[in-house]
């Protein structure tokens, strides 16, 4: 089965199932979705980049500062984080991601997604999948910052960790389940 034929819930602008799709029709018409977004930070606290290969569905050859992915219908966002990381990052026995907050993303173009971003600690040596993952290191937090204005992000991805910027400095992790 291709990426574009995997079966996806459809959800409401309050998270609820509303029906199922296929991947690539429901990209194709636009229809609300389930995805999570996993920073992934290494024993030393840098943080796994990559760029996506051009044969992406969505935003392809663009950075990104989590690893993820869609959330396959009736499959849970925290079962969805650790498979997406595992895949992603090309290992096994990751510990289970830990979920920080959920958004809504909306670019109002026809890209909408609820959003569960997560965190892991990555102390494995990774093999990211040839056919997601273009190039891919472990950076310091300092020089994502300073990559921000430089390389062209993921939108989403971008959004996520904007959100997460902000998170951490309101000081909500410790209320994070």
């Amino acid at each position: 089965m291709s990426a574009a034929d995997e079966i996806l819930d459809i959800v409401d602008d309050q998270d609820r199932v509303v029906g199922q799709w296929p991947r690539g029709e429901a990209y194709a018409r636009g229809l609300r979705h389930r995805c999570v977004f996993i920073q992934a930070r290494d024993g030393a606290g840098r943080i796994f980049v990559h760029r996506r290969t051009p044969t992406k569905l969505v935003f392809p050859s663009l950075y990104d500062m989590f690893v993820g992915g869609v959330v396959g219908a009736g499959e849970a966002y925290d079962d969805a984080a650790l498979r997406e990381a595992e895949e992603e990052l090309g290992v096994s026995g990751l510990p289970r991601p830990r979920f920080l907050f959920k958004f809504l993303y909306d670019d109002g173009a026809g890209h909408s997604w609820w959003s569960a971003v997560y965190e892991v600690r990555c102390d494995l040596a990774v093999s990211p999948q040839a056919e997601e993952v273009a190039w891919h290191g472990f950076l310091p937090a300092e020089d994502v910052e300073r990559l921000l204005p430089e390389w062209t992000w993921v939108p989403d991805g971008l959004a996520a960790y904007e959100r997460l910027r902000d998170f951490r400095a309101e000081g909500r992790e410790g209320a994070a389940g």
